[in-house]
């Protein structure tokens, strides 16, 4: 057993008070204030079983290094178990800051960094028989286009920060699940173009490729913020579209797949869906966001818990004890 409690093994203890060591990176630091004027830290802690958020205060041994912490910062952290408000909030002693070379030199680096539980090569052999299964060729050659701009960057990218598939390979999981589950529902549509869906659903996402950056934590990039990944993701498929010559009402229709995907503008739509292809892309794409939450939580979840932390996507714990066969 490693020296180093996980996340996962920390979030297990139910006593306070209790000593612990981790490897773990730091996400994200945000600069507070406290009621009676001093400053403190909320800083996000993680590896590949999950993640929490602690409070530094400014008295804290480990403030000046959390307070001017550059991104992915890699620390061996001491301290005392703790909960708040039933989570996990540890009170730290010590942080040490780390290189990735030295974590990649004690073979640790694959416990801080989650990644896709799929098979990535069979993944990444599906996406090619995804794209070669569209038969209109106009379609397809935007498609390909599109891919081939991106390169390498769209088979490792994360899919989101936090919310879904936030982690490595998890952009391509999430479209190769999305991909599965309309070849399956295609059938039971006939009133919608099967190649424009599929088209649709591999290139609604590609704009998170720019959107983000990183690799031990994601984060978002100018053009993600100034633009977003649905604009930038329609920017990618208007320009391969018009590359390749692809017909006029298909390219509006494929655009407008993009651009409402989200479902909802609170979402993050540019519009709503309202072609029959648009509304079954947008239902499919949260229909797997959702269960990427729910897959994500049960990962995550020990023997002995019965329901996870609340989950903002779905406004709810989930229940993590299986079913009895």
């Amino acid at each position: 057993m490693s020296e180093f409690l996980t996340v996962k093994e920390l979030k297990a203890q139910q006593s306070t008070g209790k000593p612990f060591v981790s490897l773990l990176v730091l996400k994200k630091t945000t600069a507070k204030t406290a009621s009676n004027g001093n400053p403190y830290l909320s800083a996000e802690l993680a590896d590949k079983t999950g993640s929490f958020t602690c409070t530094v205060f400014s008295d804290s041994a480990v403030f000046e290094l959390f307070k001017n912490a550059g991104e992915s910062l890699i620390v061996k952290v001491e301290g005392k178990l703790d909960v708040y408000q039933g989570r996990l909030a540890p009170k730290l002693s010590k942080a040490t800051q780390l290189t990735e070379a030295e974590v990649q030199a004690s073979g640790a680096m694959e416990n801080l960094v989650e990644a896709s539980s799929e098979d990535f090569e069979g993944m990444k052999g599906e996406l090619k028989n995804f794209i070669s299964s569209i038969a209109h060729v106009e379609l397809k050659k935007t498609v390909e286009t599109v891919f081939q701009e991106l390169g390498d960057n769209f088979l490792t990218a994360p899919a989101a920060v936090s919310v879904h598939h936030a982690y490595r390979h998890g952009l391509l999981e999430h479209t190769i699940r999305m991909a599965r589950a309309a070849k399956v529902l295609l059938p039971l549509y006939p009133e919608v173009h099967p190649d424009l869906v599929m088209a649709g659903i591999l290139l609604h996402d590609t704009g998170k490729v720019i959107e983000y950056v990183g690799t031990l934590s994601t984060k978002r990039s100018r053009r993600g913020i100034l633009q977003g990944h649905v604009v930038l993701g329609y920017d990618l498929a208007r320009r391969a579209g018009l590359k390749v010559g692809l017909d006029a009402d298909l390219q509006e229709r494929l655009e407008h797949i993009i651009l409402s995907h989200q479902g909802k503008l609170e979402w993050g739509a540019a519009v709503i869906a309202a072609s029959p292809e648009a509304v079954l892309v947008s239902m499919i794409d949260n229909l797997d966001a959702r269960m990427g939450m729910v897959q994500q939580a049960l990962r995550q979840a020990n023997e002995d818990q019965e329901f996870s932390e609340r989950i903002m996507g779905l406004e709810s714990p989930v229940l993590t004890k299986p079913v009895k066969r």
